[in-house]
């Protein structure tokens, strides 16, 4: 009993995707309204409640692959330059996004399909005019900025996998830093649960 229920929320969770919401939730219900065996050891609440779970689930965006060489979206861990998570400690703030990393020249990837929102400007200290660049983006119902990457265009709509632009020299403003991007949500807050 408990296999085939738990069948019919793996088989719910491969169908998930925006275009299969509706899919997903007539096919749910029918399995576990035709399954007398499933009946017997669930109700149509927790059936209901399970498919509200998987479909939760279902509206968080996930990033694919930011960075050529980087296909698990890998992050930056600690080096002389410090912590790549969210909330790490810097010298006069916190870190508010998380760094993916990317190698400096290397092809920046949209994670899914996004709006490009225009330019952002990561730094006012010209000593860091080498890496001072970066977009805003949008879509999958996310706000979120991209810093040292110089884009193919501030403008216009890319499709999931298509390139958005390339790595900037990071080594030449933090020698011996892992070079990455950062990804950083509009409201700050923490981007972790989408990769």
């Amino acid at each position: 009993m408990w296999e085939s229920s738990h069948y019919e929320v793996l088989k719910a969770q491969t169908l998930c995707s925006q275009k299969n919401r509706l899919k997903l939730s007539k096919t749910f219900l029918q399995s576990f309204s035709l399954s007398e065996s499933i009946l017997s050891g669930f109700n149509m609440k927790t059936a209901i409640l399970l498919l509200t779970v998987v479909l939760m689930e279902c509206e968080m965006a996930k990033f694919g692959q930011l960075c050529s060489g980087n296909s698990s979206n890998r992050r930056r861990t600690g080096d002389n330059w410090g912590q790549g998570q969210y909330g790490a400690s810097r010298t006069d703030h916190v870190h508010k996004g998380i760094d993916i990393v990317c190698n400096d020249g290397a092809t920046v990837y949209a994670p899914f399909d996004v709006k490009l929102n225009g330019k952002v400007t990561v730094y006012t200290n010209p000593k860091k005019a080498a890496i001072n660049d970066g977009i805003n983006l949008s879509g999958e119902g996310l706000c979120f900025k991209l810093f040292y990457v110089k884009p193919d265009s501030y403008s216009g709509v890319v499709k999931k996998g298509q390139r958005i632009g390339t790595l900037l020299p990071m080594q030449s403003v933090y020698p011996g830093i892992t070079s990455h991007v950062h990804v950083q949500m509009c409201d700050k807050s923490d981007p972790t649960k989408y990769f």
